[in-house]
């Protein structure tokens, strides 16, 4: 048995296509796809459709497939300031184009987790974070007692492999017995690779075996259709997120922790001084 588990597509068809014809030229006999479907990229809708149109792929909620659908219904689960902020015009604008779609409430059905139990083999979970909660991380840097109450579930499966995703790049590194793996993102790798990363999770007689994948594609024209969506009009977040494909670095993220801090506003001012203060070149 040969499965693809992926994530962190955020709206990005041609990444996800590279993928997809990577993990079919590979063996894959299933996919799972770990959240984080949608966002951020131009794509949203084609490839959320792209995959409801397969037959083999299981899903698990990710925070941004959770987040357009909060964001649409102006839920009280999120700042009240975010509405008005037009800091979040990219995410207003993939909320829109999925709901025009009749595709917003989609992810709503997925579960958190996804339990893989095949007999003679060890249990996996995948959650997009961790069960408890999809912005978790999970790499070889959480807290080691963390890792000691994930391996072990709420019934009293010890797992043998736990994947998770969300902090867009790949892992692999063990834990008591326990494999620890991150998918990496398909479509905005954070780790100075613009290739397209994925997992490949084999069944061997004597456990799982993973393979970290990272698969080229060409960048052009999704780097185009940010333009040509209109999407790249909405505002500083999407030219971020454009920013983030072109240099395969994660910016959003450590840009808004910076204005937290201090409480600065999101605007072109910060966003200038930001990059001048702590981007280092690649």
């Amino acid at each position: 048995m040969r499965i693809a588990v992926l994530a962190d597509i955020h709206g990005n068809a041609d990444a996800l296509t590279a993928v997809l014809r990577d993990a079919h030229d590979q063996g894959a006999e299933r996919l799972i796809v770990n959240g984080d479907v949608v966002n951020r990229g131009p794509d949203s809708v084609q490839v959320l459709q792209t995959l409801l149109d397969r037959q083999d792929v299981t899903f698990t909620l990710g925070n941004h497939d959770d987040l357009l659908r909060l964001w649409h219904t102006r839920s009280d689960a999120l700042p009240t300031a975010w509405y008005t902020d037009p800091f979040w015009g990219a995410t207003d604008w993939s909320a829109t184009q999925l709901d025009r779609a009749g595709l917003l409430d989609v992810p709503a059905a997925w579960p958190m987790t996804f339990d893989l139990r095949e007999p003679g083999l060890p249990s996996v979970q995948i959650a997009h974070g961790t069960r408890d909660h999809y912005r978790e991380s999970l790499s070889e840097r959480s807290d080691p007692d963390r890792l000691d109450q994930l391996r072990t579930g709420p019934d009293g499966t010890t797992y043998g492999v736990l994947i998770g995703s969300h902090i867009h790049r790949p892992v692999q590194h063990e834990h008591m017995g326990t494999l620890i793996l991150n998918t990496g993102a398909v479509g905005s790798p954070a780790t100075g690779d613009p290739r397209a990363q994925y997992l490949l999770l084999d069944a061997h007689s004597g456990g799982w075996q993973a393979t970290l994948r990272a698969v080229p594609y060409d960048r052009s024209e999704v780097l185009r259709r940010f333009q040509t969506s209109g999407l790249l009009n909405t505002g500083l977040s999407a030219r971020i997120f454009r920013d983030e494909i072109i240099t395969a670095r994660s910016l959003y993220t450590p840009y808004w922790t910076w204005t937290e801090q201090d409480g600065r506003p999101r605007t072109e001012a910060t966003w200038t001084a930001f990059l001048n203060q702590h981007l280092q070149p690649t």
